[in-house]
């Protein structure tokens, strides 16, 4: 016999506020370990020679952090390569793929709690953010496996799929149904070819280039934008 229905409507139905204000600290201190932890590992792999040349494979499963965290300044490829003249492209790609399920975890989290601040709702009231996710939820899984497997940016991916509200275990399926494929082929390859150290270098470099191309325009836009008003204050003085 089916129970009845007792609805609960107006302050009742909320949480306590204490509760909120924990879960909202309690978020906080989880993403503010978490960029922690993306820091000390990008400190360490930059700062220790040692550890570059590293052909420990734990090596490559902790350069999955700094190098696929929200919009990363350091490519992956190149580090993948370089580890697949010494490992199977199974072994290197199991290492690859783990790493990133992890990452790819903690970019779920963190795009989430910055999605949910309310400076940012204003985003998803945007007319075209609002046609991108419709436009997303159409076919998420496609997207982020074409996403995954090919050589284009996925970073917005890790936002849209947040703005979508779509399932985080949808997700990361997605990134290792794609992810697995595409880091497999790298490692063939690495392993096939076996790239000289130099020339992996100069490539890790210049991609590094030009994923931070973007990033740099922007701050010397930005500069640039205000400097003009307080140039345009001193003439005036003048």
């Amino acid at each position: 016999m089916d129970l009845p229905f007792k609805e609960i409507s107006g302050p009742a139905a909320l949480p306590p506020e204490r509760d909120v204000k924990h879960a909202s600290r309690l978020r906080l201190l989880i993403v503010c370990l978490e960029l922690f932890l993306i820091a000390l590992l990008s400190a360490v792999w930059f700062g220790s020679a040692e550890i570059r040349a590293s052909h420990n494979l734990w090596v490559l499963f902790f350069y999955n952090f700094p190098s696929q965290f929200l919009i990363a300044p350091v490519p992956h490829e190149p580090v993948f390569l370089y580890f697949s003249k010494y490992y199977s492209p199974a072994l290197v790609t199991l290492f690859a793929v783990t790493g990133t399920l992890c990452t790819e975890t903690l970019n779920y989290t963190c795009f989430k709690f910055f999605a949910d601040l309310e400076a940012l709702q204003k985003i998803r009231g945007n007319r075209w953010v609002r046609f991108t996710v419709n436009l997303f939820k159409k076919a998420p899984f496609a997207a982020l496996w074409i996403a995954g497997f090919s050589p284009v940016p996925f970073y917005p991916l890790r936002f849209l799929v947040v703005l979508a509200r779509y399932p985080v275990w949808k997700y990361l399926s997605a990134v290792a149904f794609s992810r697995t494929p595409r880091f497999y082929i790298l490692a063939l390859l690495g392993r096939s070819i076996h790239i000289p150290d130099m020339a992996l270098g100069v490539f890790f470099l210049a991609i590094t280039i030009l994923l931070n191309i973007p990033v740099v325009m922007k701050l010397l836009k930005n500069r640039r934008d205000r400097r003009g008003p307080n140039r345009g204050k001193m003439e005036k003085a003048r």
